[in-house]
């Protein structure tokens, strides 16, 4: 396997993107082949312009990092960034609504940005927080995401709850439907650690330190992203 094919290259730290660092960002994913380019909403269109000439994708995030958008909010959103060239959407679940035990809702709030995303030929992946959920509350979410119609289930947004982990990602691949991939994100540093979490069921891997990862190099940065 090609670690860096799996790799959703990431800044998503405001007090780190700057445009400077986001087209540096574009050029290391050209070099070392990433999955994806992932950025915040606003550097979308700078991310496509760099990538125009490659098959990288830009990948960007909805209802980050919290998922409490109104579901209007979160489709509007999703239909702006792919407006402007994003073909990756990371969503966030509505944690409160699924805490609360509205399934309903979640589900309507995941299918209105993956109904959207598929009529435009995207992907949509759902954050579902494992961090805060229960062991029950993380069953569930996955049912529901496989429900919705997303293409994958994402353990974090390594904001705040944690970050990936082997047990989480073993627990996702199993309770998913066959046809959803599964991506662990947050805290991944090392080869050690994406070789382990994609042997546990991972398909993609969502970090900032893709670079180190696929060069096998030292990576110093404390944060998850």
């Amino acid at each position: 396997m090609n670690i860096a094919h799996t790799i959703d290259h990431t800044l998503l730290r405001p007090e780190q993107s700057t445009p400077e660092r986001v087209v540096q960002l574009c050029h290391e994913a050209i070099e070392y082949g990433f999955a994806s380019v992932c950025v915040l909403p606003c550097y979308v269109p700078l991310a496509v312009k760099e990538l125009a000439k490659t098959a990288i994708p830009v990948c960007s995030v909805v209802g980050f990092p919290l998922g409490g958008n109104l579901s209007v909010t979160k489709r509007a959103e999703a239909e702006h960034l792919l407006a402007v060239g994003a073909r990756e959407l990371d969503m966030v679940l509505n944690i409160a609504a699924l805490k609360s035990g509205d399934t309903q809702l979640v589900v309507d709030d995941i299918a209105h940005v993956v109904d959207v995303a598929h009529a435009n030929g995207a992907i949509v992946k759902v954050i579902v927080e494992c961090g805060a959920l229960s062991q029950e509350e993380k069953i569930r979410a996955a049912h529901l995401v496989s429900t919705a119609g997303a293409d994958f289930i994402k353990t974090s947004t390594g904001f705040g709850y944690g970050g990936a982990t082997v047990d989480d990602v073993q627990l996702l691949r199993q309770h998913v439907a066959s046809h959803v991939k599964v991506k662990a994100s947050g805290g991944i540093r090392t080869r050690a650690q994406a070789v382990e979490l994609l042997h546990a069921g991972a398909s993609r891997l969502g970090t900032s330190a893709g670079v180190a990862i696929v060069t096998d190099a030292v990576e110093s940065s404390p944060t998850p992203y």
